[in-house]
């Protein structure tokens, strides 16, 4: 119980801010991923560690509302198999990827970045869906790309999936927000359990414990809340904001 008492008092604030991200993120159908991997690389949490924390706090959020989107027959499994068709397995390689510090902090900032103009610019203003036949093809190889990108970095790829489907006019937000949900769990599983089988894997069960009972019941708070006191706009906004100028700081470090 001491060891429980020391970590929480050295890792309060890392704490307080992923029950706040989890809550925010569920709140629109995300696990959180980025923000985790934002929060955790300005500690001094080994970076082999950084990768298999945030993604598995993505799956405790995410899998509830998976569970909740099922029950609201929101999920659409005809148009959910081929974005994870090849997402599954390359999240899986590239959560195997054996890549050092200095490359992982690049991959990451620069990820980061992406995901947080991505944020910034995508509206969810769709309100009905496109007529046109769905690019199942076209579906699978862009589902392929990020499940890699999830896997290697450590995120489950919702924030570049969910916006791509927006502008696609894929389907009405909620199933969108659903479909998202389904992408992040079965990559960040995959990424991780690649990861598992890397020898390079590693992981602090004591801070680690924690973690995953705090963003848990702030997913389960974020999921019942949803939009009550920000717009799905202001939350992707502020996000947008903190990624980047979390990935920024990464980039100068490691690159210059």
């Amino acid at each position: 119980m001491n060891f429980l008492i020391d970590t929480f008092t050295l890792n309060w604030l890392i704490i307080l801010l992923f029950f706040v991200i989890a809550m925010l993120y569920s709140s629109v159908g995300f696990g959180g991923g980025s923000s985790y991997l934002a929060v955790l690389a300005l500690t001094g949490i080994a970076y082999t560690q950084i990768r298999s924390t945030a993604l598995i706090c993505n799956i405790v959020v995410v899998f509830s509302n998976v569970l909740l989107f099922h029950k609201e027959k929101l999920l659409d499994w005809h148009k959910i198999i081929p974005l994870v068709l090849f997402s599954v397995p390359l999240a899986f390689l590239g959560g195997i990827l054996k890549i050092n510090q200095t490359i992982f902090f690049i991959l990451l900032g620069i990820t980061l970045l992406i995901a947080a103009i991505t944020m910034w610019f995508s509206k969810k203003t769709t309100l009905s869906v496109q007529k046109n036949k769905i690019n199942s093809s076209q579906n699978a190889i862009y589902g392929g790309v990020i499940g890699f990108i999830s896997g290697m970095v450590g995120i489950g790829g919702g924030i570049f999936l969910a916006p791509f489907l927006h502008l696609k006019n894929w389907e009405v937000p909620k199933k969108i927000a659903a479909t998202s949900s389904v992408f992040i769990l079965v990559n960040s599983i995959a990424g991780l359990f690649g990861q598992y089988i890397n020898p390079n894997f590693i992981i602090d069960w004591n801070l680690t414990s924690i973690l995953l009972v705090t963003v848990f019941f702030g997913g389960q708070i974020g999921s019942r809340m949803s939009h009550i006191f920000f717009s799905p706009i202001q939350l992707k906004k502020a996000t947008a904001i903190l990624i980047a100028f979390v990935s920024i700081r990464i980039l100068i470090k490691y690159l210059f």
